[in-house]
């Protein structure tokens, strides 16, 4: 298939270095084609077929001008490797598209970093060179459709459109019911990221193998000092949580193999199911008996053949009764009812958070307290809000409360009560105690209270979805558009140019999603005059905003296809 033509025919590229110029609804286009055919292609088993039309990808301009997207619009964009640069501006994105060669490629070795653990441990991260992550993100494209498609249908770590809520979802439908399992096997892996064997992945991993030799095998830069990469795939590069993944795939077809696949009599025998999230993971089983002695030894085996190895201290067999904690929930069933509640780890992390925020701003403005709380509060309020945490939320505000009243006498110790109320809290809604604070445009910011968030149920998603099959097209696009419209429901005006846009970007025609961006564009700009009307508004792309600003071009109200 020929690859269509994704740079306009404008001669000048000096100003931008062709980057604004690219057509990024064709790039998407020519991509996401060519990945649909590398998944029909494994599900029917041609892998000589695959890996031709991998190479056809990953030589494509679309797939290098993506890959250069990805890797400078996402959070890392502003962390540097070891050479210290960045591709920051139009020009560098566009030479650095024109270095994607595989000839003479040699990665350079990892910048290592520390961040701090919830135990108190720290993290170590690798971080590749702008070259290296686009290079990654290059091959990535072409390795996505085939993961996706023989990956395990309860794996939801790090994969398109899956979530931990969609695990946690899962949880619910395999302990939820009356007749379900009452054994739970935690199990905890040893160092995943960085105990994979590298000979395992060589061999198995459907990719260019001399590329992933050249990554597994760069080394890092620790203190200083150049280090050997013997094992392991670096945390911190793109394609490491895939290629994890693919490592770990396969068990759950392995515990059908020996006690029932989905609905057969010998499934509802033993009832062993698998709920995997990235390297934590679950499984259900009728008795202790079983999976002591049968499935662990069993997953052992399998996880010995890749370097893994199982943590003797924290893996282990809970009974339902007593629950278990999974992704930040507490699953456990209370006289027979499953309920899934915040655990207490979870929302001890948050309130130290909280507590260690409002410690650093005993002399800041309130109206800079309530503006690093809020996302805090909300966020946390987000992520539990399909689950039993009404409860959770009420306590949590209580404690809040508490931490800020004590911050806030404290700033007035001469002040009474009822002063230091009347300064920070005022009457918003039925509540009384709302603490508030007036900006410098003289509006007023609140602080958001978790127990303002309601409870809404989440949809799972379907465990056998494979946003590379043409054939969950129409599901994948309803999904889309409805946890679209789920992100930005608290924000009316951004979900009203959503839906009256069709989900579409106003310049591009693309669909806007998570993964893009989008940002909020005025047709007349404010400094001309513009309103800030939703008519003289429309939603675009966050790379097509730039592109628009850039080459100072018009967008239309109504360019929206049918």
């Amino acid at each position: 298939m020929k690859e269509q033509k994704c740079v306009s025919d404008l001669p000048a590229f000096s100003h931008v270095g062709g980057w604004h110029y690219i057509d990024w609804y064709r790039v998407d286009r020519n991509v996401r084609g060519m990945q649909l055919r590398i998944a029909k292609a494994t599900q029917e088993g041609k892998w000589r077929k695959v890996k031709a039309l991998q190479r056809m990808l990953t030589r494509s301009f679309s797939a290098k001008a993506l890959a250069v997207k990805r890797v400078t619009e996402n959070r890392g964009k502003r962390t540097a490797g070891v050479d210290g640069t960045l591709w920051n501006s139009p020009k560098t994105k566009w030479l650095g598209l024109r270095s994607l060669k595989q000839r003479g490629y040699r990665p350079s070795p990892l910048r290592r970093v520390y961040i701090p653990k919830a135990n108190g441990k720290k993290r170590p991260l690798g971080i590749p060179t702008m070259k290296d992550r686009a290079m990654q993100a290059l091959f990535l494209l072409a390795l996505q459709p085939v993961a996706e498609t023989t990956a395990d249908p309860n794996s939801y770590g790090f994969r398109l459109n899956r979530s931990t809520v969609d695990a946690i979802c899962q949880c619910h439908q395999t302990w939820g019911k009356r007749g379900s399992a009452e054994w739970v096997l935690e199990v905890d892996i040893k160092g995943c990221f960085d105990n994979i064997s590298h000979d395992w992945l060589i061999e198995n991993i459907p990719m260019d193998k001399t590329v992933l030799r050249k990554w597994l095998k760069a080394g890092v830069v620790d203190m200083g000092q150049l280090k050997e990469t013997t094992a392991g795939t670096p945390q911190g590069g793109i394609i490491s949580p895939t290629l994890a993944n693919m490592a770990m795939d396969g068990l759950e077809n392995l515990l059908a193999q020996h006690y029932g696949g989905k609905s057969s009599k010998l499934s509802r025998r033993h009832k062993v199911y698998m709920i995997r999230y990235a390297d934590d993971m679950v499984i259900s089983g009728i008795s202790k008996e079983l999976l002591e002695d049968e499935v662990k030894p069993l997953i052992a085996e399998f996880f010995a053949v890749r370097g893994l190895a199982l943590s003797e201290e924290k893996t282990k067999i809970t009974h339902i009764d007593q629950g278990f904690d999974f992704l930040g929930w507490h699953v456990r069933k209370y006289s027979g009812k499953l309920l899934i509640k915040p655990s207490r780890d979870n929302v001890q992390a948050l309130y130290r958070k909280v507590k260690e925020t409002i410690s650093k701003s005993k002399a800041a403005k309130t109206e800079n307290l309530i503006w690093q709380l809020n996302p805090v509060i909300r966020g946390w309020a987000n992520y539990h809000r399909s689950q039993v945490a009404s409860v959770a939320f009420s306590r949590m505000d209580a404690l809040i409360f508490r931490a800020i009243w004590n911050w806030a006498k404290r700033r007035h110790p001469m002040k009474g009560a009822r002063w230091v109320k009347g300064k920070y809290f005022k009457l918003i809604g039925t509540r009384h105690w709302t603490f508030h604070a007036k900006t410098n445009e003289k509006k007023s910011i609140s602080l958001v209270y978790a127990g303002d968030t309601h409870i809404k149920r989440h949809v799972k998603i379907k465990s056998d979805y494979n946003p590379f099959d043409a054939s969950w097209e129409l599901y994948s696009e309803e999904l889309r558009n409805k946890r679209m419209l789920d992100n930005i429901e608290h924000r009316k005006q951004l979900w009203s140019l959503y839906k009256s846009q069709q989900g579409r970007c106003a310049f591009c025609h693309g669909q806007l999603e998570e993964r893009t961006g989008w940002d909020d564009h005025h047709i007349e700009y404010r400094m001309n005059g513009g309103s800030n009307l939703l008519s003289n508004r429309v939603l675009l792309h966050s790379t097509c905003h730039r592109k628009v600003h850039a080459l100072n071009l018009s967008v239309e109200k109504l360019a929206v296809k049918a």
